[in-house]
């Protein structure tokens, strides 16, 4: 296994858990898959400008808090100023976030890194835990919808789409990071509405590549985390269909030092 390069903290690092591990819209010069502690990753919140409208908001993701529990996702490293205002528009003004620290803790492999040394913080290619930003959502925001069962979330879902496209997208783009890079995370709820997600999508006969922008997806086999379909009591999820893995993606991860540039979504 190739062993993980050292994390700097002379940079500021952001931690994504939702649509900034597949799509960050920033450059930046490093990035490594990792967990934070203390929370658990929930479809609950509202999203009008993205992947929803006000008629009908779109479902994504904001962590809540569980001492249990650890979301896995993807921390980036950033210098100067640019990235910033680029988030604060699209998670803080539209997206109803706010800026929170933790504690992010690196995976044993890395994602991606900037350079091509091997040079680790001990013997066994683990990295030293070390602060980042991310962005939650709050009960007390106007976009919140909190809790409700998974199969009206997986509906709400299959049913809205905004002007960055479609609710679909989001969950199975965000689903897919997680089979690719991170196949040893548990993440019931996220997996479980991918699989109710798919399962309206077949019952409907809906044109999968169309809600994905177009982008073809490979098959691959289910991952289901049974007992959570079981409370789930919904017939289209125990009907055993396949799970299709979202293809891989390709992210910027070296950039000349100093310079960085806010991409549009």
């Amino acid at each position: 296994m190739q062993q993980q390069e050292a994390a700097s903290t002379t940079g500021l690092w952001i931690f994504g858990y939702g649509s900034l591990c597949w799509h960050p819209g920033f450059e930046f010069e490093k990035s490594i898959t990792g967990y934070i502690r203390g929370y658990t990753r929930k479809f609950w919140q509202g999203n009008t400008t993205h992947r929803g409208t006000e008629a009908k908001p779109g479902r994504v993701a904001t962590l809540v808090e569980d001492k249990e529990s650890i979301v896995w996702g993807r921390a980036f490293e950033v210098r100067g100023e640019a990235a910033l205002p680029y988030l604060d528009t699209r998670e803080c003004k539209l997206g109803g976030y706010v800026v929170q620290l933790t504690t992010f803790f690196p995976h044993q492999s890395p994602y991606y890194s900037s350079s091509s040394d091997s040079e680790s913080s001990d013997s066994s290619g683990n990295q030293t835990p070390f602060p980042a930003m991310f962005y939650v959502a709050t009960p007390n925001n106007r976009l919140w919808l909190g809790d409700a069962p998974l199969t009206e979330i997986a509906s709400q879902i299959v049913e809205c789409s905004g002007p960055s496209g479609h609710n679909v997208e989001y969950l199975l783009r965000l689903a897919g990071f997680m089979h690719e890079y991170v196949p040893e995370a548990m993440d019931e709820h996220l997996f479980t509405l991918e699989f109710l997600v798919r399962s309206r999508i077949k019952e409907q006969n809906l044109c999968l590549k169309t809600l994905m922008g177009g982008s073809p997806l490979p098959v691959s086999p289910p991952r289901t985390p049974p007992h959570e379909l079981e409370d789930a009591d919904d017939e289209g999820a125990a009907g055993g269909e396949p799970v299709v893995r979202p293809d891989s993606f390709q992210f910027t991860s070296r950039v000349p030092p100093k310079k960085l540039r806010c991409l549009n979504i």
